[in-house]
């Protein structure tokens, strides 16, 4: 029954004729996974007037395209999307079907997955496959992030799973790269439609964007109260960095949720990140280790923050925080609040 199925496809999400970095980087995690099944790598595009993106997904690993371009599909709507989506894997049988674990990739996995009777793993952080079998190894922090559980679906295909943003690399984009665009049709109505979009209301607040930060300076409850934790801040200014924190520091209330980062706050790969007074909990690591440098402080020379950071300093934080914020100040030319890099970084 099984042989019936073959193929891996990446959910291509897209907003206002932009696809998602989450599904960039699917296609990069899905071409590994098609090349050693040795099965093309297909996208699903669903939208109106997208066809142009088309060709953006073969430039960024996929062989096909699947789209469906209909006037109804030009918002997203569960109701919607799905019959779209439950049309295409009925017809084609994919056997490895990917989406980004964001609030639209994830409310399509869960109904689609509903709709046909499969298993679906959540919020991924890294995959793989076993070739002789099939399998797609789909694992995740579990019991409160303290161990990775890998997750198989033996008995139901497709296999599923939604995968964390910025956990996986995207390919290069390569404008040379060819691949085959399938049109395909779809039977719907607005006036069948059991749920209308009225208005698209943005949130205008400024916030915190940790996950296209370049550098963030993250503390842990090693800070030892708010009034340590405010070094964290004053190292940031001086870097012109984010700030960002634990899931301690935040349920301690030195930080708004919004500043996580971790496997339930936000998952980041800025250039340069410090982890200071962070012991390296699992479910803390998973949200920032493919950031491209880590410089670690912490008192305790076996912290597992040490296993992933690119260089680390042993010792108490509230001491060398003061003496590294005056050196950067001098090294950086701060002048009237403002940091002067002078090529420095």
């Amino acid at each position: 029954m099984f042989e019936d199925y073959r193929g891996v496809w990446v959910f291509i999400e897209q907003n206002e004729g932009s696809i998602e970095g989450v599904s960039l980087e699917l296609l990069g995690a899905g071409k590994k996974l098609a090349e050693k099944l040795e099965v093309p790598l297909a996208g699903i595009l669903l939208g109106h007037q997208i066809s142009a993106l088309a060709n953006e997904v073969i430039y960024y690993g996929a062989d096909k395209v699947f789209v469906i371009d209909h006037p109804v599909l030009e918002t997203y709507r569960t109701e919607s999307f799905m019959k779209g989506v439950n049309d295409l894997a009925r017809k084609y049988k994919p056997e490895i079907f990917l989406y980004g674990a964001t609030p639209n990739g994830k409310d399509l996995a869960s109904a689609v997955a509903t709709d046909l009777s499969t298993g679906l793993t959540a919020d991924t952080t890294m995959l793989d496959v076993e070739p002789t079998t099939r399998l797609l190894e789909a694992s995740r922090p579990a019991f409160g992030g303290n161990i990775m559980a890998t997750i198989l679906c033996k008995k139901h295909r497709p296999q599923m799973a939604t995968v964390r943003p910025k956990v996986m690399k995207a390919l290069e984009r390569n404008s040379e790269r060819t691949g085959e665009i399938i049109q395909e049709s779809i039977d719907l109505s607005e006036e069948t439609m059991r749920t209308k979009v009225l208005k698209i209301v943005r949130d205008t607040a400024k916030a915190t964007n940790l996950a296209d930060a370049h550098v963030i300076v993250c503390g842990g409850k090693g800070m030892g109260d708010p009034k340590g934790f405010e070094l964290i801040h004053e190292l940031a200014e001086v870097l012109g960095a984010s700030v960002g924190g634990t899931r301690d520091v935040v349920e301690a209330g030195w930080l708004p949720h919004e500043q996580q980062v971790g496997q339930t706050g936000e998952t980041v790969t800025p250039k340069l990140y410090f982890a200071i007074g962070i012991s390296g909990a699992i479910q803390h690591v998973v949200g920032m280790k493919n950031s491209e440098m880590i410089i670690a402080i912490n008192k305790n020379p076996e912290a597992a923050i040490f296993d992933v950071a690119t260089y680390g300093i042993v010792g108490d934080a509230l001491e060398i925080l003061p003496i590294l914020i005056e050196e950067l100040k001098q090294e950086l030319h701060v002048e009237g609040g403002e940091v002067n890099y002078a090529g420095k970084v």
